[in-house]
């Protein structure tokens, strides 16, 4: 009995020092965040030419922050405690791993390798942005390159626009190599085996397991992909009056990485456009409000409206803006902001409900109950899949008619409609969960040779997508470097495939246990109780982990089969299109 009574003080000792530490270190993370992000918002949202004292404070409060969150102190201080974990509360564990993991970004105890990797990787940023794009010797601006991908007949423009939009892989493809070495030295002094691991962690998950995950979101959606990859291989022969290749010409396709397909269907998609041209900018704003209020959730903040930017600058305005939409936490409390540019189209209506997803994500966790450092989505991959999954909902037609934007009972192509969807969303399962994460997981974790960059990236490539290039794509060339994301956000791409399979399970939830509707024809528009299973959610942020908040909530582990279910009926369709056609993609994936 003395025995462990002795063991419950010292317990509770080891809990409360270590709470004193926490309290301590939340305090000071949300004063410095808070500064950083004010500077950063000012930047994005007061752009003058000439200035470059926004840039300056923008630059100062980042380094700022991130000399706090990577000094040595809360690095050894994180380590010592999470060597403790049988004597803290999960919560104070659940801190400690996020204090340790937010050291990865500039640890202290790198040294040096921490100056050099921002170096390359700014080096690498001014090379990837200021490069130019030739076709016949003549410049051409990228945005040109992918209009010739989109819309263009000519096979042989194609391929030269193709060609172009790859010559920066051979610039960046030293560095790349270089810089991958200084992500893994950056990150296992803090006890991490590569850098893809190191990002897998945010997870709760090592870069194996990671790879096991997303290639299981290809073996799910596999028999809809081998079908649309046929469809597609016959509709783009006949297209270009070209015979039927077994695989498709990385140049036929209307991206330069085949990642997105939806101009091969050319289908009108959903358009309100005549209806909300009636209405104004602030009209479409405040009707966001009103989605998220019949929902169930509060008014939003009148700082929010007094704070936030989210119209155009005026034409004659002495600044510009970033017009890429997106929203800010920036207290990590009540002051939550959104920039856009909001003007009233299909597109926005989309937009602003998804950004608003986003403020209203920030407003349910920050309660007292989840400390600062723990606001934040349940992994990367909830945040986005709430926004996307309202923005996709916001479009469907039983929504649209109850808001009169469009006519009860107008009739649509329901299956060539999903068709249209299937070629932006199941087409990028295997090019986000296998081409870019199992290229950048051996990229990092198993220090692939520079000399075979390129050779593993075509067959990954052919792999998992069924595409190949014109003709040799040697070693000269780093074709995975033409991906921005590859130098700008290293091994993080499978987020976006998480984000996109954790939208089809959450949606389809909401339909078949909350709704009773198809769900491929939902109207979330007033209905309490997906307000309230949204909030039962959110709420935790990532106090605990997000296995646990599924399992809870929609009582599934995460799996790309709710994007079966939800293109059942074009998986059908398509059997019936393709019959009697070739098929190239095998039946099962290795």
């Amino acid at each position: 009995m003395a025995a462990a009574c002795q063991t419950k003080n010292e317990i509770n000792i080891v809990q409360n020092q270590a709470q004193s530490f926490l309290d301590a270190y939340n305090v000071k993370y949300r004063a410095l965040i808070t500064v950083d992000n004010l500077a950063q918002w000012k930047l994005n949202t007061r752009i003058v030419k000439g200035d470059t004292m926004s840039q300056y404070q923008a630059g100062l409060a980042d380094k700022v922050f991130a000399k706090f969150t990577g000094s040595k102190e809360n690095i050894d201080s994180a380590k010592k405690y999470l060597g403790l974990k049988d004597s803290l509360t999960p919560l104070q564990f659940r801190q400690f791993q996020i204090i340790l993991y937010n050291a990865g970004n500039n640890p202290e105890i790198a040294g040096d390798k921490v100056d050099k990797r921002i170096k390359i990787a700014n080096q690498l940023t001014t090379l990837l942005y200021g490069s130019k794009f030739y076709i016949d010797k003549k410049s051409i601006p990228i945005g040109s390159i992918d209009s010739i991908l989109e819309n263009s007949q000519n096979l042989s423009l194609r391929l030269k626009a193709w060609e172009s939009s790859k010559e920066i892989g051979k610039t960046l493809k030293t560095g790349l190599d270089s810089f991958r070495d200084l992500l893994n030295a950056n990150v296992t002094p803090l006890g991490y085996k590569n850098y893809f691991d190191y990002t897998s962690e945010s997870y709760d998950l090592t870069g194996d397991q990671m790879v096991d995950l997303t290639r299981g979101f290809i073996v799910d959606i596999w028999p809809l992909y081998r079908e649309i990859h046929t469809w597609a291989r016959y509709h783009l022969a006949a297209k270009y009056h070209q015979p039927v290749p077994d695989f498709i010409p990385a140049q036929w396709l209307p991206d330069r990485w085949g990642q997105n397909w939806d101009h091969l269907a050319k289908i009108e998609s959903m358009s309100i456009d005549s209806v909300l041209k009636k209405h104004s900018a602030e009209w479409l704003a405040h009707q966001g409000e009103k989605f998220y209020m019949s929902l169930g959730f509060d008014s939003l903040p009148k700082s929010f409206w007094e704070n936030s930017s989210l119209y155009p600058a005026p034409p004659d305005s002495p600044y510009t803006k970033n017009n890429h939409a997106s929203a800010w936490h920036i207290d990590l409390d009540t002051d939550v902001r959104s920039l856009q540019s909001i003007t009233p189209t299909t597109e926005y209506w989309s937009t602003v409900l998804h950004e608003f997803g986003h403020i209203y994500y920030f407003l349910s966790y920050s309660t007292p109950e989840v400390p600062y450092v723990l606001r934040n989505g349940a992994n990367s991959g909830f945040h986005e899949a709430f926004g996307t999954m309202i923005g996709m909902a916001s479009l469907q037609k039983p929504l649209l008619e109850s808001q009169g934007l469009i006519q009860k009972g107008l009739v649509m192509n329901d299956t060539l409609n999903l068709l249209n969807e299937a070629l932006n969303s199941i087409v990028f399962i295997p090019w986000s969960a296998g081409v870019m994460t199992e290229f950048e997981y051996n990229l990092y974790s198993k220090n692939l040779p520079e000399d075979q960059f390129n050779k593993l990236w075509w067959e990954l490539v052919k792999k998992y997508q069924g595409i190949v290039p014109a003709g040799p794509r040697g070693e000269e060339y780093c074709d995975a470097a033409s991906k921005t994301h590859t130098t700008t956000t290293p091994a993080y791409y499978y987020n976006y495939a998480i984000a996109r399979v954790l939208q089809y399970q959450f949606h389809q939830y909401i339909a078949d246990s909350i709704l009773h509707q198809d769900p491929r024809a939902t109207n979330y528009w007033g209905q309490k109780d997906v307000g309230a299973f949204l909030k039962k959610i959110m709420r935790p942020g990532a106090s605990i982990p997000w296995q646990e908040n599924l399992r809870t909530n929609i009582h599934s582990n995460i799996s790309a089969k709710a994007m079966m279910d939800y293109f059942k009926p074009l998986l059908n369709y398509l059997q019936r299109i393709n019959s009697g056609r070739n098929y190239t993609l095998p039946e099962k994936l290795n």
